[in-house]
């Protein structure tokens, strides 16, 4: 129930009070694997991107987030479940192996699937090199990759503060990019190089962000 209630009740809800711009929707493809493949400014562009897509998307999701007790536990589940997240262990040596298989399932099932090529959101506000992963997916399932870019979800949630504030938010979401011409060719680094770069660069062309040919750092843990 509960995720039936986030995703037709609190995202239309969400919509109506925020009114964030959403341009492209038409551009998912409505059947069949998509990869969302979308630049990352705040903690809930998740969130967003679900909200606005015109189909249910699947994130990777920590899995003790799942594994509360009680009834807390329960509806923070629900809740999760409802964003499209899906539970994976993290945090040891096969965690990377698990995270795509998490994926190649949601793909396999022709579901939709979102993924941060840049690995973490941007501190700069910068758009940085992309991780091959995306690629490697697109690859390996014959999924359309559609890029997304975010604007102004960096300010939804200062700093300190509790509840997301009204302020201007959009997402694009651009053509969907093929890559069926290099089929049988995801065992090569350079071809999944390219790909990957090809997608970011879409992703900037949508975004208008200031490119960054490297691999952003990843924040320390608080």
């Amino acid at each position: 129930m509960l995720p039936l209630l986030v995703r037709f009740v609190l995202g239309p809800l969400v919509r109506a009070i925020y009114r964030p711009e959403i341009r492209g929707a038409g551009n998912i493809p409505a059947t069949g694997p998509v990869i969302l493949a979308a630049n990352h400014r705040a903690a809930l562009d998740t969130g967003v991107i679900t909200f606005a897509s015109p189909r249910q998307v699947k994130f990777l999701g920590k899995a003790e987030y799942f594994t509360g007790k009680g009834l807390k536990g329960r509806l923070m589940a629900g809740f999760l479940g409802g964003l499209g997240y899906v539970p994976v262990e993290r945090g040891n040596a096969q965690a990377g192996l698990a995270a795509l298989g998490a994926a190649r399932k949601v793909l396999d099932a022709d579901g939709v699937f979102a993924i941060y090529p840049e690995g973490t959101r941007s501190l700069d506000g910068k758009l940085h090199r992309g991780h091959t992963g995306v690629a490697a997916l697109a690859l390996a399932t014959g999924a359309k990759v559609v890029p997304v870019a975010l604007s102004g979800t960096e300010n939804l949630q200062p700093k300190g503060k509790r509840i997301p504030r009204l302020t201007k938010i959009s997402v694009t979401f651009g053509e969907p990019l093929d890559f069926s011409r290099y089929e049988g060719q995801d065992s090569s680094s350079a071809i999944r190089r390219s790909v990957t770069d090809e997608i970011m660069y879409t992703i900037l062309e949508l975004s208008g962000q200031e490119y960054v040919d490297k691999y952003h750092k990843r924040p320390d843990a608080a």
